[in-house]
């Protein structure tokens, strides 16, 4: 830019265009700090964004691009774009020092290796959205019973196939899975892996790691090991194998980006409606900007369920509490994002907590205005939580992980492939809940990622003593779940009016479930963006945030600084709430309050339980994508408190009448 060249005239006539973006972009409470930012020299303020491209490059690759130690580096980026690039970007994007490394065929988004020098000059085209780092990513890491599954599979005590998840395909994004393990055996001897893909260029898709095998198994792993005593939530399911993570656990936000391509290409020819990512990246952009939340985005819209993990990262090195520390793509509104909690080896829900390690909310990336000031997401995460500690799933045979970390052995066999290994983590307890999601979509076909998201919150159990930023709306309850999805109405779509009839009865169910003996009400309510809703009108009418295209979150919009229901979007019987409650071991609209909304929506630092949330800073271990394997694996082997289980160890007769 030459600024020499310029008229007094222009430069006013360009501060005052400026002024009126950033006001017009700008949520009511984040526009006096928005403002305050206009104090600074014009020539400043113009040079930051809006003729560099500064404002369309996320933070940690503009540190890169911009100091002298690392501007000389080539980096990896995704390039998201607005429209297809043209004239002068499309010759950029061709020049001998750009590398694409990967086109995304339903993503507007490219996967690029260039000069860190460049950077800014090409974030500064028309027809770019957003640029940011290709991160690494990596993994986070009597079930059945515990959480409903085999509730709803046994007629008067009595096991039956009932909902097994039988042709219902989950996508596991996962190291690969071991395909000779029995547990992925169907009942006729047939194998359930129906693809197997490579997307990290090792050209492998079995597990050498041994993270993958164990999070299938606790999805859709069989009976047949040692009676049926660790068998997965829908044991039939159809798996489709997608590697994105290598022989050390690690991957790109590229890799998991184009096996998510895959499954949108796909998933109507194999039936895929759900998608387990046992894995995070730091979330430093907002999900806004963060390529893997669209990417998810993407796929929620097409009618496909996203479950993802919270990470590990739910304390510090003393044993301190952390808030704030969600990963992406947890961080998108539209994922369910699960917490993991500790059912402390019992069948029985009453002594169940959530773990230590569970990573908490809000979420913390945030997008930076011109003025370079930031605003967080702040979104209440996660939406609920699942049993993740020291779950018993299926070991690939050699792997990384069992090999480092002897004691991760469960001693149930010595067959390779009967082998089963523990593990621990937000890893684990995400596929809890998205095998759960697959059980409901093969009691209702019709059901929307939106609608399927709103039931699991809607019955899950709150845990005593636990805040929503830790645990959601409660601990998973599949037994309730499934009730509710076998009422709703196959005849809904966007055309059905608000407040209709959402069942097909009139008699609400009775929103309570009996586990192992032990009563326990519903939480009854949903998670809306920054606070809470309640209401028997959630599940006796239908509301428009349980269709598709739109987020549950949409029912809630900010007037005058007020959050208040949008009655577009929600009946009017439904109530929102002020602030993040702490659970009082019943509803969790009776709990105190943590965080009022008024503290929760700012922008800044928060300040909770004398613990500082970072600001926008993660303080974990970015080699593995946000995930502390240290803790997971000492949470597997010493980790959370956990009583003594009564291990079953295998015969060597397969079980099949599981």
């Amino acid at each position: 830019m030459k600024n020499g060249k310029r008229t007094l005239p222009v430069l006013w006539i360009a501060l005052v265009l400026l002024i009126g973006a950033l006001s017009a972009g700008i949520p009511v409470n984040d526009v006096t700090n928005a403002q305050s930012g206009l104090g600074t020299p014009s020539s400043v303020i113009v040079n930051s964004a809006s003729e560099t491209g500064a404002d369309k490059v996320s933070t940690d690759l503009l540190d890169l691009a911009r100091d002298p130690r690392t501007r000389g580096n080539r980096v990896k980026v995704i390039l998201q774009l607005k429209d297809s690039p043209s004239g002068s970007l499309n010759s950029f994007l061709h020049r001998s020092d750009v590398s694409i490394k990967r086109q995304f065929q339903n993503f507007n988004a490219q996967a690029l290796e260039l000069p860190a020098t460049v950077v800014e000059k090409m974030a500064a085209h028309g027809e770019v959205k957003f640029v940011s780092l290709d991160r690494e990513s990596g993994t986070f890491g009597h079930i059945s019973l515990t959480t409903g599954a085999d509730a709803v599979r046994n007629t008067n005590g009595v096991t039956t196939t009932g909902l097994d998840g039988t042709g219902i395909g989950i996508a596991i994004l996962d190291s690969g899975i071991d395909p000779t393990h029995t547990a992925f055996l169907d009942r006729n001897n047939g194998r359930r892996l129906i693809v197997n893909k490579d997307f990290t260029g090792e050209n492998r898709t079995d597990d050498p790691y041994g993270h993958g095998t164990h999070v299938a198994s606790v999805a859709a792993g069989n009976g047949r090991i040692s009676s049926a005593d660790y068998i997965g939530i829908a044991p039939n399911a159809s798996i489709f194998n997608l590697r994105v993570l290598n022989s050390v656990g690690t991957g790109t936000t590229s890799s998991v980006m184009a096996a998510l391509d895959w499954v949108m290409t796909n998933h109507t020819l194999y039936n895929i409606r759900v998608v387990n990512m046992s894995l995070g990246t730091p979330a430093v952009d907002s999900y806004k900007n963060d390529p893997l939340c669209q990417a998810v985005r993407r796929l929620v819209d097409a009618g496909i369920v996203v479950v993802a993990a919270a990470g590990n990262n739910g304390k510090d090195s003393y044993g301190n509490k952390i808030y704030g520390e969600i990963h992406s793509p947890g961080n998108e509104p539209s994922a369910i994002t699960v917490g993991a909690s500790n059912s402390f080896g019992t069948d029985a829900r009453g002594d169940d907590s959530i773990t230590t390690y569970s990573s908490r909310g809000p979420t913390r990336s945030y997008w930076t205005d011109a003025s370079n000031i930031k605003h967080y997401d702040n979104l209440i995460k996660p939406d609920i939580a699942a049993p993740g500690n020291k779950l018993i799933g299926a070991a690939a045979p050699g792997n990384y992980l069992l090999t480092t970390y002897p004691d991760l052995d469960a001693g149930v066999s010595t067959l390779d492939n009967y082998q089963m290994m523990y593990m621990s983590g937000t890893s684990m307890a995400t596929p809890v809940a998205a095998a759960a999601a697959a059980l409901m979509l093969q009691a209702n076909p019709t059901l929307t990622p939106n609608l399927i998201k709103a039931i699991l919150m809607y019955t899950s159990q709150p845990l005593s003593g636990f805040n929503m930023l830790e645990q959601g709306t409660g601990e998973i309850n599949i037994e309730g779940a499934v009730r509710i999805a076998r009422l709703v109405r196959t005849d809904l779509s966007s055309l059905t009016p608000l407040g209709s009839p959402l069942l097909t009865t009139t008699t609400a169910p009775t929103p309570q479930t009996i586990i192992a003996g032990q009563t326990f009400t519903w939480s009854q309510g949903l998670i809306l963006k920054y606070d809470y809703a309640t209401g028997i009108d959630l599940i006796t009418k239908y509301q428009k945030v349980y269709g598709s295209g739109v987020l549950v979150s949409d029912g809630v919009m900010l007037s005058n600084g007020v959050l208040v229901s949008d009655q577009t979007m929600l009946s009017s019987g439904v109530l929102v709430s002020d602030g993040v409650l702490v659970s009082d071991g019943g509803v969790l609209v009776s709990g105190s309050i943590f965080l009022s909304s008024g503290v929760l929506v700012s922008d800044g630092v928060l300040v909770s339980d004398g613990v500082l949330l970072k600001d926008g800073v993660l303080v974990s271990d970015a080699s593995l994508g946000g995930d502390s394997i240290a803790q997971a694996m000492s949470a597997a082997t010493n980790g959370d408190t956990t009583k003594v289980i009564n291990l079953i160890v295998d015969t060597g007769v397969d079980c099949l009448n599981y």
